[in-house]
């Protein structure tokens, strides 16, 4: 029998899970018997409606354990798996079937279990609601296959969004970090070329001084020479002008000398001046 298989632990959990939310979904019915507000028999198909989304996840994972370990078991235990696959189908079918016919006496005409499904979703969950004492296992088996198969798809899309997504947040990482090395590389340029003008307005600044002081020098000269000019000119036109001091080396020319002779005296040397 399909419940006195040896599951891996894998297996044997999600096969857990499944009969606890199967409990709960028994129980959920029963007390929705017992209701007898709309609004809370509305509230209440509505979490029986998430535990049976829950389910038909886990039979997917289920299934997709049971390929994963079909290569290491024997064709005897892959069979019983297979059925007790079908088994648990069943069992969810039975309770979405449940859920209609309550659906339906509260006066909700549509039921979509898996609400935002695809077009093979929708045709899978009106393949749901029939009655499972109606269908055969194989049905059961392609009706679940179909739906893991769509679902596996969504999921290989998904995968490939979420890896371009990451190449693209890559491709931005290094891009952001050849920003930052450049502009790092922009601030130690932009520090060495301040310090370089600093250094170049104070080498101004100390050529400005000497400057300043050449000419200062050069101006002071100037005067010197100016007024010696001066005085030379000043001595050379008026030379008895007392008022102004010889200078060293231009002291006019001493008088000349003139010997008179006089009849007086017979010696021709007397002479007088």
């Amino acid at each position: 029998m399909a419940s006195d298989i040896n599951l891996s632990p894998a297996l044997g959990d999600i096969d857990g899970q499944l009969r606890d939310h199967f409990r709960a979904l028994s129980n959920g019915f029963q007390k929705l018997d017992k209701i007898k507000d709309p609004n809370r028999q509305n509230k209440q198909l509505e979490e029986l409606t998430g535990k049976m989304r829950e389910c038909k996840r886990l039979i997917k994972e289920f299934d997709r354990e049971i390929k994963e370990e079909e290569s290491g078991n024997p064709p005897e235990i892959n069979k019983q798996l297979n059925e007790k696959k079908q088994s648990l189908i069943k069992e969810l079918n039975s309770y979405v079937a449940l859920r209609k016919t309550y659906a339906s006496s509260l006066g909700n005409k549509r039921v979509d279990l898996f609400e935002g499904g695809t077009t093979g979703g929708e045709a899978f969950a009106e393949e749901n609601v029939r009655v499972a004492s109606s269908m055969t296992n194989q049905e059961l088996v392609e009706g679940g296959t179909k739906m893991m198969d769509e679902t596996d798809q969504t999921i290989e899309r998904s995968k490939k969004v979420v890896e371009d997504t990451v190449n693209v947040g890559a491709q931005t990482a290094v891009t952001l970090k050849s920003q930052t090395e450049q502009m790092g590389r922009i601030v130690n340029e932009l520090d060495t070329i301040q310090f370089s003008i600093k250094k170049a307005t104070q080498l101004v600044k100390e050529i400005g001084r000497q400057v300043a002081t050449d000419r200062c020098i050069m101006a002071f000269l100037f005067l010197i020479v100016c007024g010696v000019i001066a005085i030379i000119v000043v001595k050379i036109v008026n030379p008895k002008n007392k008022n102004i001091r010889d200078i060293p080396g231009l002291a006019p020319p001493a008088a000349s000398r003139k010997l008179l002779w006089s009849p007086g005296y017979d010696s021709p040397y007397d002479f007088f001046l």
